[in-house]
């Protein structure tokens, strides 16, 4: 399992009408990618659920290093880079994947929580917690799913989760879900990835 985001920073005025409009019209794309685990279509209002940027984020699980390389170089990449620019593109390998308590439910929130990997602490021990962490929050009422994944360059954990509402209760940036292309979630690993 491999995890990926990049986000596009767009300007405090503007219409993110667009982006709702876009993802209606195309997220239907990757609806059935090979190699996909999911696609979360992410966005954040400026002042919405404290966001401070207007920002277009979409959230990745891969299934298979093919299927993600096919995206970003086969060409579906290309029309976003068109449209707002060459975004950094990050991405993490998989720790913890896991089904949460609302997996039937469509998800309408997301929420991101990144962390820094300090200094010094046993990384078996801190790579276990991070495997717990993404268990306790697939627990969670309303979560959908949950995933944990580190990079090891930047020495960087993230934790992803889907809920089922708007509100919920982990903390991180919340983003508004505006579709979930999953063509591949049923056969992600489950738990823990070594």
């Amino acid at each position: 399992m491999h995890a990926m985001q990049y986000e596009m920073t767009l300007p405090a005025d503007y219409d993110m009408g667009i982006i709702r409009d876009r993802v209606s019209r195309l997220g239907h794309a990757l609806d059935d990618w090979e190699g996909l685990g999911f696609k979360s279509y992410l966005m954040r209002e400026r002042g919405v659920h404290g966001s401070p940027v207007n920002q277009y984020a979409p959230f990745y699980l891969w299934n298979t290093m093919e299927g993600m390389n096919a995206f970003l170089w086969g060409g579906a990449f290309q029309g976003p880079v068109n449209d707002f620019g060459r975004p950094d593109v990050r991405q993490w390998t998989g720790l913890a994947y896991e089904e949460g308590v609302a997996a039937g439910s469509p998800a309408v929130a997301a929420v991101r929580r990144r962390e820094r990997v300090p200094e010094g602490v046993q990384l078996s021990g801190f790579m276990e917690e991070a495997v717990r962490e993404a268990g306790r929050l697939a627990a969670r009422e309303g979560a959908v799913l949950a995933a944990a994944a580190v990079d090891s360059h930047r020495w960087e954990l993230v934790h992803f989760s889907l809920w089922d509402h708007r509100a919920p209760e982990a903390p991180g940036d919340v983003f508004e879900v505006l579709h979930v292309s999953a063509p591949g979630r049923h056969v992600l690993p489950r738990g823990r990835q070594w």
